[in-house]
């Protein structure tokens, strides 16, 4: 951020200017050199990631708004990690979670065919249905069919793996080491600090997009993670898009932003119909002022979106309005499958709508953004096959794809490199 921008930010983000970067410093920290392209290409790289990265950072598997009450649990499958894991809200309304793994013979407590499974829990307890053994939602193991079968059982031991579980600002985070080497709190850093605030949790309305991609992920990821690429890939959905610009560049460890701001769009008759529907009320229409300080610091009106990227894997889009029809904000995860295979899940965030005009606005408001994310992903399975047949050694990035390069600077630290 520059003098000016500073001294614009709005009351209490004066704490938060350290983090910001002009261009000229992210080319000093990040360098300008191409990237070799080698962590995308060789599936030896893929091996340390798993271990080095993905069983080792925070990864965000669940929201709040998703099990709200006793007993609610959701399962996620992390083939990357290569365990289900079980997130569930006890008796007490502490969000924990499990290894979703009977400790009698290991197989799952609730059985999954889905990458994420929802249920609830009757009487706060949770069987498996290979032997019958019963557990606590808050973990410990309640009773075993037979017990007197065993000739050795000690039942305190053998409650539910737990995981290393915790919340920041409604998203539940996991870390899978035995031994996390920080708390969330101090992962996120002054990123957790600088995005804290927003009323996340007001949406709760929730429009989900996942597809299974033959890529790697970071090559999701980096896809994501840029605008460069808007007025060339998003031209069929986004008509009359002429420009973008990327600034306020934040760097916050592993963590990394940027504000999106851009020219107005050509919209269709229905899609300015439903817009006003959600612009015309103060619960869904613009409210620059929930977007935390910081970010758009001069109140600029062509604010499009601010790109929060929580490494390694989940980025959040804040726009609260500004920009788009309605309070809203969507976000994307990439998790890999293996080496070549990359779950993809967009998911669109609005609060509750109130009437038929307000669902069938966000509904339409939803539509768009799938289009756009359709022709994102469109172009990933190309890139990925790029990479490997080895024409390129290397990516040559430019000032708005700098959130590609810190990625990858993170991630060679992670793998000690």
């Amino acid at each position: 951020m520059n003098d000016q921008a500073v001294a614009a930010l709005r009351p209490g983000a004066e704490a938060h200017a350290h983090i910001g970067r002009t261009i000229e410093q992210i080319r000093s920290e990040l360098g300008v050199a191409p990237v070799p392209v080698d962590a995308i290409r060789d599936p030896a790289i893929y091996a340390l990631e798993q271990d080095k990265v993905f069983r080792r950072a925070w990864l965000k598997v669940a929201t709040d708004w998703e099990i709200p009450e006793k007993g609610d649990y959701k399962v996620k499958e992390l083939p990357v990690a290569e365990t289900s894991l079980l997130i569930v809200r006890g008796k007490d309304r502490k969000v924990r979670a499990f290894h979703n793994v009977c400790t009698h013979r290991g197989n799952k407590v609730v059985p999954t065919t889905e990458f994420e499974t929802f249920g609830k829990a009757r009487a706060n307890v949770l069987s498996c249905r290979f032997h019958g053994w019963v557990f606590s939602t808050d973990g410990p193991l309640r009773s075993v069919p037979l017990e007197s079968g065993f000739g050795e059982l000690d039942k305190a031991c053998l409650g539910l793996r737990e995981v290393a579980c915790d919340t920041w600002e409604g998203f539940v985070f996991v870390n899978l080491a035995d031994r996390p080497e920080q708390t969330l709190e101090e992962y996120l850093g002054d990123f957790g600090r600088l995005f804290g605030g927003f009323p996340y949790h007001e949406a709760t309305t929730a429009f989900r997009y996942s597809t299974v991609l033959n890529c790697n992920w970071k090559v999701a990821l980096y896809a994501f993670s840029e605008g460069y690429h808007v007025p060339t890939i998003h031209a069929g959905s986004l008509p009359g898009f002429t420009g973008i610009e990327h600034s306020d560049f934040k760097l916050a460890g592993p963590h990394a932003s940027s504000t999106i701001y851009g020219a107005g769009m050509e919209a269709a008759a229905s899609t300015a119909q439903f817009a006003g529907v959600l612009h015309a009320d103060r619960e869904h229409g613009p409210r620059p002022e929930l977007v935390p300080p910081g970010i758009n610091p001069t109140g600029r009106t062509d604010f499009q979106f601010e790109l929060p990227n929580i490494f390694p894997n989940f980025l959040i889009h804040l726009a609260a309005g500004c920009g788009y029809p309605g309070m809203a904000y969507f976000t994307h995860q990439f998790w890999p499958l293996d080496h070549g295979r990359t779950l993809w899940e967009g998911i669109n965030y609005f609060r509750p709508a109130r009437n038929a005009a307000e669902r069938a606005a966000q509904l339409h408001v939803n539509a768009l953004h799938r289009n756009a994310w359709l022709e994102d992903t469109g172009t990933m399975e190309d890139t990925f096959t790029g990479i490997r047949s080895g024409a390129i050694g290397a990516m040559h990035l430019m000032d708005q794809e700098f959130m590609i390069r810190h990625a990858a600077r993170t991630l060679d630290s992670y793998l000690g490199k």
